[in-house]
């Protein structure tokens, strides 16, 4: 059997081209459907590849943030924004506490769910809320704002799929 021989640039050409497409093999992995988490820490690196050894992309200092899962390979997770920025996650700074950010400008929250019903508070575009209830059937969600509790229309907020059931 004879010997094999790499050079170093053979070596070197293969590592550039795997940093090049780091998605390519976590394609198979897509779970369906996706899930909403929400960032554990007030300082989390959103990686271009799914390890320590790829390039820091984004860092996000709000805790509490809800991302949408679209990937996973082995404990890393892809990730999507709001604003539709992706990338990977360790998944330890991940919760499974489920929050929205409010979308769209100033939105009121409701007493009831019903565009008729009175507001309780306003919240303004880009706050985090956590999430309470979301009925089957339902174009309203149930959240919590700095302890306020209200109704707002799906529509007005990310982080819950538009047929979702959430109790």
């Amino acid at each position: 059997m004879g010997v094999v021989s790499i050079s170093t640039r053979a070596i070197l050409a293969l590592l550039a081209l795997l940093l090049t497409f780091p998605c390519a093999y976590a394609v198979a992995n897509d779970p369906l459907p996706t899930r909403y988490v929400s960032l554990r820490s007030d300082k989390v690196y959103l990686r271009v590849g799914p390890g320590d050894q790829y390039p820091i992309a984004w860092v996000y200092h709000r805790p509490g943030l809800p991302l949408e899962v679209i990937a996973e390979f082995d404990v890393w997770r892809r990730v999507r924004d709001w604003q539709g920025e992706e990338g990977w996650i360790h998944s330890k700074m991940l919760s499974t506490q489920r929050t929205v950010i409010i979308v769209d400008g100033v939105q009121p929250l409701r007493q009831k769910p019903d565009g008729a019903s009175p507001a309780v508070a306003r919240a303004d575009s880009g706050v985090i809320a956590r999430l309470l209830r979301c009925p089957e059937g339902s174009s309203w969600c149930r959240i919590e704002v700095n302890g306020l509790r209200g109704w707002t229309a799906r529509p007005q907020i990310w982080g819950v799929h538009p047929n979702e059931v959430y109790d």
